[in-house]
Parts: structure tokens; C-alpha cells; sequence
């Protein structure tokens, strides 16, 4: 794999039992650790542009979360895998590592997580970087001035048969997971590189339903914030810096006047040519970024 997904040097592979699963973990670099939470549609490999960029300062942890990538699959569909038993997994992870407080990096799904973390477990957490930063009180404008048009695949998602169809073939697995790797990218040709390796990746058994029992699991609490009850929260108290891509079409730029409801200390910056995913659309500014957050 060229350029910004080759594998660095010495990345380290391996599984780790958590709780009632098997987390598979990427490991690179030596110095502070910082914790790299993906989202959908992605695994660990997301984040090889950061990898490549900071292996000599940092030391990388990432995290293929439970149902994705490597990690271990549910047997069946579940709806108990939301946000809260992902943070659960993630500080039995850094237990099962030894280390102390570290930084952690959320994207996406990988967002809330980290948002799980630092509130059920902040003796974990030292400082937060998300790229873009969804929170309960996107909800509501998930269906504001026709956004839903956006969101269809977060209801599409849960029925029995998405499954089935989206895995049925190579080229219905690559139809659906290039319509968001590239609609949601300002650089359309962001992921290009290694677009077969995420359709092989999403064809590896469960993994289509292991990201699928997210949707499931926090469907009720989305359909809450959309009524304009979002769920309750205790605010985070760790430092917090927010990079978001101003061309996001699913998490708009403008959210981030949200932030201030459920972080104590945030500060909100934009990258001027991404989208959804800054972290592979503009990695030379996203490791800017995460230095600035974690080299002191």
C-alpha cells in the first residue's frame, strides 16, 4: 500500500481479552500514549495517514472496535453494544495495557467512545482530540431543513436485511461503502488507495453487523434527541480540542456551537479542505494538530 497507508515500521499487531470479547489492537511508535478510536464505515487502518506521520513522538494505539475489523463478532444481531459498552471495552483495554491516563483521539463512532470514556472512566483520560465531534444534541438537527436525506442509513442499517444485501456480493459491498467514502470526503479520492482493503475488510464474516449493532444499539437514544430529548449527560472535564472538516456533509461545521453544552474546556478549529474524515483527507494538518494536543 503506498504513501500514507503503507505500514510504518515496527506496527505491532496483536488481540487482547476484554470483558467478554477479543479486542484486536494495532501498536506503533514509542513515547506519550494516545488512543485512536475509528467510526463507520472503518477500522484500524484509518488511521495509518496519523501513523505514519507521528510514530517517532507518540506511541499509537488503535483499537479495532468489538464487531469491527479483527475483533471478536456477535454470533447474532444485538442491540446492547452502544456507546457505554464500547467505553467499558476500551478502558478494560488500557487496563489489560498497563498504561496510565492517556490522550485519546475519537472519530466518528470513535467520537462517542470517547465521550463513553471520559465520563464513566476519567482517571483514563488526560486530553481529547475528536475530527468533527458529534454530541446528543446533533439529534434534533439530524432532520432540520431536509438533513435527513442524509441520515437514511443510520435506519437502513438495523433492518434484517441490510446485512444480507450489502454483504451479497463484492459489488454491493463496494456500491455501499463507496457511496460514503466518497460523499462524505471533500477529497473525493481520499480513500483510493485502499478502497478494496475496506470492501475485504467489511466481507470478513460479521463484520458488516458488528458496525450494523451500532445503529441498533443507539437507535433509541437518537430517536429521543430527534424528538428534542436528548439524553442527559455529565459534562467533560478533560481538555478537549475539536479539528472538524468544514465540508462535512453528515456532521455539518456548524454543529460545533454545541460543544460548549457537554465540555468544560474546548476549543473548536476547522479544517478549510475536508469532510468528514480529516484524519485521511488532510493528515498533514490533522498531525499539526494532534501535536499541538499531545506533544506537551
Amino acid at each position: 500500500m503506498p504513501g500514507d497507508f503503507a505500514l510504518p515500521p515496527g506496527l505491532r499487531r496483536r488481540d487482547v481479552m476484554v470483558r467478554d470479547t477479543v479486542l484486536h489492537v494495532a501498536e506503533v511508535g514509542d513515547g506519550p500514549t494516545v488512543l485512536l478510536l475509528h467510526g463507520w464505515p472503518e477500522f484500524w487502518m484509518t488511521w495509518l495517514p496519523l501513523m505514519n506521520r507521528l510514530h517517532g513522538e507518540f506511541r499509537l494505539v488503535a483499537p479495532d472496535l468489538r464487531g469491527f475489523g479483527d475483533s471478536a463478532k456477535s454470533p447474532a444481531p444485538r442491540s446492547d453494544v452502544g456507546a457505554n459498552s464500547h467505553a467499558d471495552d476500551i478502558a478494560a483495554l488500557l487496563e489489560a495495557l498497563g498504561t496510565g491516563p492517556v490522550g485519546v483521539v475519537g472519530h466518528d463512532v470513535g467520537a462517542y467512545v470517547a465521550q463513553g470514556l471520559a465520563r464513566r472512566h476519567p482517571q483514563r483520560v488526560e486530553k481529547l482530540l475528536f475530527f468533527n465531534c458529534p454530541t446528543p444534541s446533533v439529534g434534533s438537527a439530524w432532520v432540520r431543513e431536509g438533513h435527513v436525506n442524509e441520515i437514511w442509513y443510520q435506519s437502513f442499517q438495523q433492518l434484517p436485511l441490510a446485512e444480507q444485501l450489502i454483504g451479497s456480493s463484492r459489488e454491493a459491498c463496494a456500491l455501499y461503502l463507496g457511496h460514503f467514502l466518497t460523499h462524505w470526503c471533500h477529497r473525493k479520492d481520499a480513500f483510493a488507495p485502499v478502497f478494496d482493503r475496506w470492501v475485504e475488510n467489511f466481507l470478513k464474516p460479521g463484520n458488516l453487523r458488528g458496525g450494523f449493532d451500532w445503529y441498533r444499539s443507539q437507535n433509541a437514544a437518537r430517536v429521543a434527541a430527534i424528538d428534542g430529548h436528548p439524553t442527559p449527560s455529565v459534562s467533560i472535564h478533560q481538555p478537549t480540542r475539536v479539528h472538524w472538516g468544514r465540508h462535512d456533509p453528515v456532521l455539518k461545521a456548524e454543529w460545533s456551537a454545541f460543544l460548549s453544552y457537554y465540555f468544560d474546556d474546548v476549543e473548536v478549529t476547522y479544517c478549510e479542505n475536508a469532510g468528514h474524515f480529516v484524519h485521511v483527507e488532510a493528515p498533514d494538518e490533522a498531525a499539526e494538530v494532534f501535536t499541538e494536543v499531545f506533544a506537551d
